[in-house]
């Protein structure tokens, strides 16, 4: 697959966690040397802000802003599968969107995303959406 940042591609069928499918518009976001073992980005995609996450060579996308402050979650500190948002510390699990403690409550939102010829896509519809509680 060769394209340019922002191209849209199609790709495989995806899944979400009540079993209902789609056929996901992959955009590409960034290199994958732009993310390396340990590291985060934000990135702004069909309207959405999403942060991209390096867990140990395996990527993962969540809605890049925070439930409670509105606070840019790829700027915070970011440790195993948990980033903490920079305002007020609320952990966030990068795994799956999920806020794991106060103030935050509920999802940031969770994407789909992959890396495939040294490029990094995402879908810009969540697979979990954002929600406040």
């Amino acid at each position: 697959m060769h394209s340019r940042a922002g191209e849209r591609v199609s790709g495989a069928e995806c899944h979400n966690e009540e079993g209902e499918s789609w056929m996901p518009e992959w955009v590409r976001v960034a290199v994958a040397d732009d993310v390396p073992p340990g590291e985060k980005i934000a990135v702004s995609v069909g309207g959405q802000d999403i942060a991209i996450f390096n867990v140990d060579g395996d990527l993962y996308a969540i809605g890049d802003t925070c439930t409670h402050a509105e606070a840019s979650l790829a700027e915070g500190d970011f440790y195993g599968t948990t980033v903490e948002c920079p305002l007020h510390g609320s952990p966030f699990d990068v795994t799956s969107g999920r806020a794991l403690g106060l103030p935050a409550m509920g999802n940031s939102g969770k994407y789909e995303v992959m890396c495939e010829g040294g490029a990094i896509f995402v879908d810009p519809v969540p697979v979990i959406p954002r929600a406040l509680r």
